[in-house]
């Protein structure tokens, strides 16, 4: 008897395992750099510069997952994770190029960004 095929990992579990790996200074950012488009990959070097989702002893983990489509070949994706003994939120975009491949195109580590003066 063989085992029945693995299904595919949705896109949203995949980038949600990808960032995460990436925020909590397990993957080098720029791993990211064919999975981004847009000014993401910048956002996500400069929110991964401090490591905030590094810990030490527990391993962040994505807890729950959730999404809204806004149109076809697009979502908007939350993500709770869990690190250490805190809950913390990401939020990213998600569009699907003409070569069908999913890529992000916006990320936010809990909330959104407030521009700087003179933006």
């Amino acid at each position: 008897m063989t085992a029945a095929p693995q299904p595919q990992p949705r896109p949203t579990d995949r980038f949600a395992e990808l960032l995460l790996a990436v925020l909590s200074g397990r993957r080098p950012v720029h791993a990211m750099l064919r999975h981004t488009a847009g000014s993401a990959y910048d956002d996500l070097a400069r929110l991964a510069e401090d490591g905030p989702l590094r810990t030490f002893g527990h391993r962040p983990v994505v807890r729950d997952i959730g999404y809204f489509v806004p149109r076809e070949g697009a979502l908007e994706v939350f993500a709770r994770i869990g690190a250490g003994n805190r809950l913390r939120a990401m939020a990213f975009r998600l569009e699907r190029g003409r070569d069908l491949r999913w890529r992000c195109t916006a990320v936010e580590l809990d909330g959104p960004r407030h521009p700087g003066p003179g933006k």
